[in-house]
């Protein structure tokens, strides 16, 4: 672990130790667009407002630039892989946004400090805020974005509504004003109609956004979008707007500079949401075509010139079944989701917008010469609980990124940390941008498939399992995507992988419940050559053993049993070397099937190759299926195994066993049934109910904050409150009791 980079805000200390530890890293700083395009002179010394990946990134295209670069960081984040990268790095506050990466006067200290000629905001915190970039301005500092009045005009969704109207650009029927309150919103949503859209006026990335069916969701959704608002842009100030039912998410990357030049870049789809929040995004989209993307960018275009826009930007729409498309807002920073238009244009956009800060034309500025170049998909890993997408935090024990698929930068990961980093509840949970690159969409999906499945996360949940779900589900594979995908598709959340059929005529639970003892058997003959095991464990010849398979279906768990018979086809004894083939039967209810199992695994690696061949089929391109799985853990009776990104629980047990399980007494679960638990740690920032009140089951009773955002804690069933273990203000760890109801 490196030595951390701990800095007062008043002094520098420079270690020629992190000097090392950031050669060290240079695979996070390799470059994805060759050397730099610039030539001419931009600056010596820029400070990077921000924090984690994008600090990162930014970074990297400084450093290709040849330009020296100043990195600011909470406590949080005092060891931090942005602190290590950066030539110099300045404190400046505690973990709290609003008192660090929010905190203007320490910032403006660090500039200062080091003598920082721009400053790049990345994304979130300072990077729309319009009275920074005038500070900057009156320090004779460089802000690397758009100008003020700009930022200003178009970071309001209510007036950029108005200006996008005046500069040609369509946009949604709704109301072009703030709602003061609750009332008014009642009166602008029944003037307009059911469903609406409630977002904050400020602001972006998911927060102060919900939607609303009718007058009750109204009212909660009102009170949390504010709150959210205020929380994260300190502007609590919401419009309404009429919801487009079935919409796709596209937006139209923008690059301009201070002498007049301006392109559009390929679009980028981004319908895959939760909580109106990007999770997955691809370009160019699979439902726009060059008249509508035209189009598109050429009102995106006017947009921009009418504002006097510079540097990069996106403006957003929403696109109906028709392809006739309505602006949304425009976001004048750069996205999270950028690296995928960099993969099928060329353009590195950081430097672009470093270009255009400096007073530089644009590296391109003929619009004839902007291409497609195949297919990216990008994938925000986070560390959360897919099924109701809640946070987690905790310590990377185990971090490895994949890398290239086939050819060299078809897999790119945009990060800020390194295993043994903390996942914080101060921030965002995104871990990763995986991005993966290929000639066509199908391409770039198999690339996103095999990096999912070779990306090693141990230590806090992830939403892996969830990704690797949707990158397969025939819905997306046919292009067949809208806001509302995972709310169709996975209503209850995502619960886990469903084994299914195989092309190879061989049910994945049958597979993936032989590979479980394959391996088993490896880990015994390993165990017996470390003199840990006695020989009558050593499965030797033919192993006759039950394996129980976890099914994920219909919104709960069954577990499959098979009965198989596995022995190793050369010899009696399993090899540690990495290669194994087994012969397999498997009986089940339904079958009785033979097979031959491969495995290549190094005991060292996570990942073990399997091959299944059903010897019933001699047309061998059909009748082989190959998969990769993940080995996570021994357990008392079996396995952990992950596989196709879902977590499976697989029991191996003799004959023997599987006899005296049935005598084994099951473990009485603890009642929960009159608690309310803290579902992650967070703030309470408020608490709706008082001893002695009778609330209804799913009243609100509680409302906590992590990770920016905010969740409505509901009660478990009817009842009268018992005790209120927490205040308002009060910080709480996952699975604290908050609040108890009577017994019944």
């Amino acid at each position: 672990m490196f030595a951390s980079k701990i800095l007062s805000s008043s002094r520098l200390v420079k270690s020629n130790f992190l000097v090392q530890a950031r050669k060290s890293l240079n695979l996070k700083t390799r470059s994805y667009f060759g050397p730099s395009k610039t030539t001419e002179k931009t600056f010596d010394k820029i400070l990077i407002a921000n924090r984690g990946e994008i600090a990162c990134r930014v970074i990297r295209t400084a450093k290709k630039m040849g330009i020296k670069t100043v990195a600011i960081y909470s406590d949080a984040d005092a060891e931090s892989l942005h602190v290590r990268l950066a030539d110099e790095a300045v404190r400046v506050g505690p973990a709290p946004t609003s008192q660090s990466y929010l905190n203007v006067p320490a910032i403006m200290d660090a500039i200062k400090q080091t003598g920082a000629q721009a400053v790049h905001p990345g994304y979130g915190f300072l990077s729309e805020n319009s009275e920074f970039v005038k500070q900057l301005e009156a320090n004779n500092v460089t802000f690397i974005g758009p100008g003020e009045y700009a930022m200003q005009a178009m970071g309001d969704k209510i007036q950029s509504k108005i200006i996008a109207k005046e500069a040609g650009v369509n946009i949604i029927p709704g109301f072009n004003g703030v709602v003061p309150d609750i009332a008014r919103a009642k009166e602008v949503a029944n003037e307009i109609g059911y469903p609406v859209m409630l977002k904050a006026s400020a602001g972006g990335g998911g927060k102060g956004m919900r939607i609303a069916y009718n007058d009750e969701e109204l009212l909660e959704n009102f009170r949390l979008c504010s709150d959210e608002a205020k929380s994260s842009f300190g502007d609590s100030r919401l419009l309404v707007e009429r919801f487009i039912d079935h919409p796709r998410h596209i937006e139209i990357q923008i690059i301009s500079d201070k002498n007049g030049n301006y392109l559009y870049l390929p679009e980028r789809e981004c319908s895959i949401q939760r909580r109106n929040q990007k999770v997955i995004e691809e370009a160019p989209s699979p439902y726009i075509d060059e008249k509508t993307r035209k189009a598109m960018g050429e009102q995106a275009v006017a947009l921009a010139k009418n504002v006097g826009y510079n540097s990069a930007g996106t403006v957003e729409f929403l696109v109906d079944s028709k392809k006739q498309f309505y602006f949304l807002e425009m976001n004048t920073r750069l996205q999270v989701e950028h690296p995928i238009t960099e993969y099928i244009s060329g353009f590195d956009l950081v430097e672009e917008m470093i270009r255009s800060a400096a007073g530089l034309n644009l590296t391109t500025t003929d619009q004839s010469k902007v291409k497609i170049d195949g297919w990216a998909i990008e994938s925000r890993v986070y560390a959360e609980d897919p099924e109701h997408y809640l946070p987690s935090i905790g310590t990377l024990s185990k971090y490895v990124e994949p890398t290239s698929y086939i050819e060299k930068n078809d897999v790119r990961c945009d990060s800020g940390i390194t295993e043994g980093s903390e996942i914080s509840m101060y921030y965002d949970p995104m871990i990763c941008k995986l991005s993966t690159h290929g000639p066509t969409r199908e391409a770039a999906s198999e690339a996103m498939t095999h990096s999912l499945d070779t990306y090693l996360i141990r230590g806090v949940n992830h939403n892996i399992p969830l990704l690797r779900d949707v990158i397969a589900h025939p819905s997306f594979q046919a292009g067949d995507l809208f806001t509302g995908f995972l709310a169709k598709h996975y209503p209850s959340g995502f619960k886990g992988y469903t084994l299914k059929d195989s092309t190879n005529g061989i049910h994945e639970s049958i597979q993936l419940g032989t590979a479980a003892a394959a391996i088993r058997n490896i880990l015994l003959s390993r165990d017996f050559s470390l003199g840990k095991g006695s020989a009558a464990e050593i499965p030797a010849g033919s192993s006759d053993v039950v394996v129980t398979i976890p099914q994920f279906e219909n919104d709960g768990v069954v577990n499959k049993t098979v009965n198989l018979s596995i022995k190793p086809k050369v010899g009696n004894n399993v090899s540690l070397s990495g290669l194994n083939e087994f012969e397999c039967t498997a009986t089940t209810d339904a079958e009785n099937i033979s097979f031959t199992l491969k495995t290549d695994w190094k005991l060292s690696n996570p990942f073990v190759n399997v091959e299944v061949i059903n010897n019933a089929i001699s047309d061998a391109s059909k009748a082989s299926t190959k998969f990769v799985i993940q080995f996570l853990d021994q357990t008392p009776l079996g396995l952990q195994l992950q596989y196709k990104g879902s977590k499976f629980m697989i029991n191996v047990l003799s004959k023997a066993q599987e006899q005296l399980m049935k005598y084994m007494k099951e473990k009485k679960k603890v009642d929960t049934s009159n608690l309310v638990l803290a579902p992650m740690p967070g703030t309470i920032v408020s608490v709706s109910v008082e001893k002695g009140q009778k609330v209804a089951e799913g009243a609100e009773v509680a409302v906590i904050e992590a990770m920016k955002m905010q969740n409505v804690l509901r009660a478990p069933r009817a009842g009268v409150i018992k005790s209120i273990l927490v205040k308002t203000g009060d910080a709480v760890n996952g699975e604290d009791i908050l609040i108890e109801l009577e017994k019944d």
